[in-house]
């Protein structure tokens, strides 16, 4: 299994509460962040539309006094797309 080594920068409370998880489990600090890491990036794995990323963005309802329907009435699509 390739490995990368990284550096982070955690609080002293953090780096203490890591010693401490760490002599009780009997783990390594690295495996003990590795497992950390696995474990929120699993729960964080949800997909996102390109609907939601566009709605956090602020791009959803930017263009003030557009049609609310201007993404969705084929009207609007004419000549879309196609060179002048």
């Amino acid at each position: 299994m390739a490995t990368q080594r990284i550096s982070v920068r955690v609080p002293d409370k953090v780096a203490r509460r890591l010693k401490e998880r760490s002599r009780m489990t009997g783990a390594g600090e690295s495996a003990v962040v590795r497992q950390a890491l696995e474990e929120f990036l699993s729960k964080h794995r949800e997909e996102k539309t390109a609907y939601d990323l566009a709605l956090e963005a602020g791009l959803i309802g930017c263009a003030p006094g557009a049609p609310k329907d201007l993404s969705t009435n084929k009207r609007y699509f004419k000549g879309f797309g196609k060179g002048k």
